[in-house]
């Protein structure tokens, strides 16, 4: 009888935990190997698990459009006691669908071979995550939620300087001033945390995730089939986990693989599909990520968030797979430039940083994109909540920076798509050699800078170069010498002792060094042939 009681018990522990288990995708192909194929449910798990993803849908939808539904359950009087009542009727309906739905996906999962040999696998790794189990578990692909940590920010060393951050823009008040600004705080709170956010980071909403599932899917899968690619579990300092994708090519014995270049994708991009290919098709180890609340990963992308997700994300390339930084490249697309920079700002010693497609601030692209009379609400928002200032974390990086800029970029111009002098690139190009070469940067050598960037063709852009008769060895003999007999420290004080037409060559020079055009849109891959590491001017001294 005991034993009868016991098996009875094992068995409820299976049925709970094939119920309780996640949405599998994947399974092994075979014994041996990374080659998968797709997990083939049966007609009781999958008809569970449709019902379940569609109250998921439409309770989903039901939020975004709640303040339309209250109007509307309010004038089918549901906020009455009848109405009340009725409700509650429904609710109790519906917890007994949903219930019946998750048992009858569990059952159909119990009875499936395939499911019971992954959540065997998965319990065991959630026990002991040895290099075995982690081995084993690999193979499967599934809901990220249920993947066992395999590294959290408190097993790095204790910082010897705390993480720099920059603060919101948002200026200090006096009291009464608090008191009469309340409605528009509480106006800009609600703008970001509802749609705004999601209008900044469209890849958290649900619905676009769903429809991108197969895409990603099959991102991981080339991952780790082609090129034999790791993921794990990140836990940041905030509590959110981090789903990242490791691709190590230090054993092929090339110059190449033994540096990492760690992506960080837009604002719509995934690992699976993003930037990670560019550096891996150039030949470089890569270590990919997804932003707070992007694929696996959890939280949302505020800007602390960002900044938490980037560090524990270095501190794992570090630590964990045994790069040092001066073998890490950071490269990021678009809105990546903010944990980008971040990370560099944070670790000045990092070998380079590439940033393709960027800008330098949120705020003149927030301002273009929204309507003028709610100017000054987007102003408090973004200062508050999204103070993006990737050109002030840039500056606070002493390392080589290479810019890459698209010349029909369509997301970054505050004018027209083919307005290139209004792409935020420039702006970013700018500042970054006014901070780092203030003596060089004047009023006279910034309108010749502009012309420069204003031109539209590869050939309009030479002409402007030759110009201004740029020699470029004269240039770099002038940079040589000031860094042997000062240092390449910035800022660089290069120019008390110049003329004007040195300062100028100078210029056009050092922007030519910081970046490079690349003939396309804003969304288009990233070609590995433009994917060049950038320029150093440490690397001048003899």
């Amino acid at each position: 009888m005991s034993q009868e009681r016991s098996e009875d018990r094992t068995k409820m522990a299976a049925l709970w935990r094939c119920a309780t288990g996640p949405r599998l995708f994947r399974i092994p192909a075979n014994s041996e190997g990374k080659q998968s194929r797709p997990y083939e449910a049966n007609t009781a798990e999958v008809l569970g698990d449709r019902i379940i993803q569609w109250a998921s849908f439409m309770w989903s939808l039901s939020c975004w459009t709640s303040p339309i539904l209250v109007t509307y359950l309010y004038r089918k009087g549901y906020f009455t006691l009848e109405g009340m009542n009725s409700g509650l009727r429904m609710a109790m309906a519906t917890a007994v669908i949903m219930s019946g739905a998750f048992w009858l996906r569990g059952i159909g999962r119990w009875a499936n071979p395939d499911y019971c040999t992954f959540i065997a696998i998965l319990t065991a790794a959630r026990q002991v995550f040895s290099a075995e189990n982690k081995v084993r578990l690999a193979r499967y692909d599934f809901d990220f939620w249920a993947w066992p940590v395999n590294y959290s920010w408190t097993q790095m060393a204790i910082r010897d300087v705390p993480m720099k951050r920059l603060q919101p823009r948002s200026k200090a008040r006096g009291v009464a001033a608090k008191v009469w600004g309340l409605p528009c705080d509480v106006a800009s709170y609600l703008m970001v945390h509802t749609f705004g956010r999601r209008m900044i980071y469209p890849g958290t909403v649900g619905l676009l995730q769903k429809a991108m599932a197969p895409m990603l899917q099959e991102g991981r899968k080339k991952l780790v089939e082609k090129y034999d690619g790791e993921r794990a579990k990140l836990l940041a300092q905030d509590g959110n986990e981090i789903d990242t994708m490791f691709v190590d090519r230090r054993s092929m014995g090339e110059e190449k693989g033994r540096k990492l270049v760690i992506t960080s994708e837009g604002n719509a991009g995934f690992y699976e599909v993003g930037c990670m290919c560019t550096p891996l098709d150039a030949g470089y180890s890569v270590l990919g990520w997804n932003h707070p609340g992007f694929g696996g990963s959890t939280g949302i992308p505020m800007p602390e968030n960002e900044g938490n997700a980037i560090d524990v994300v270095m501190q794992y390339a570090i630590h964990q797979l045994g790069f040092s930084p001066e073998n890490i490249v950071i490269f990021a697309w678009s809105i990546g430039g903010y944990p980008a920079s971040f990370a560099a700002m944070n670790h000045p010693t990092t070998s380079g940083v590439i940033l393709d497609a960027t800008f330098d601030d949120l705020l003149p692209l927030a301002i273009s994109r929204m309507p003028e009379s709610l100017r000054g609400m987007v102003i408090r928002s973004v200062n508050t909540y999204f103070n993006l200032d990737i050109a002030a974390q840039l500056n606070r990086y002493p390392g080589p920076v290479m810019l890459v800029r698209r010349t029909r970029d369509e997301m970054i111009t505050t004018t027209d798509p083919d307005a290139i002098e209004s792409n935020r690139g420039n702006d970013l190009l700018v500042k970054l050699l006014q901070f780092r070469y203030p003596k060089l940067i004047t009023e006279s050598t910034i309108t010749m800078l502009r012309e420069w960037l204003s031109a539209r063709t590869p050939t309009v852009q030479a002409v402007v170069y030759n110009q201004y008769s740029v020699d470029e060895q004269l240039c770099t003999s002038l940079l040589k010498s000031w860094v042997e007999e000062n240092s390449a420290n910035f800022p660089c004080l290069i120019g008390d002792q110049l003329s004007s037409e040195e300062k100028t060559q100078l210029v056009l020079f050092l922007a030519t060094k910081h970046m490079i055009n690349y003939e396309s849109t804003h969304c288009t891959p990233l070609p590995a042939s433009h994917f060049r590491l950038p320029w150093s001017l440490a690397a001048l001294r003899g």
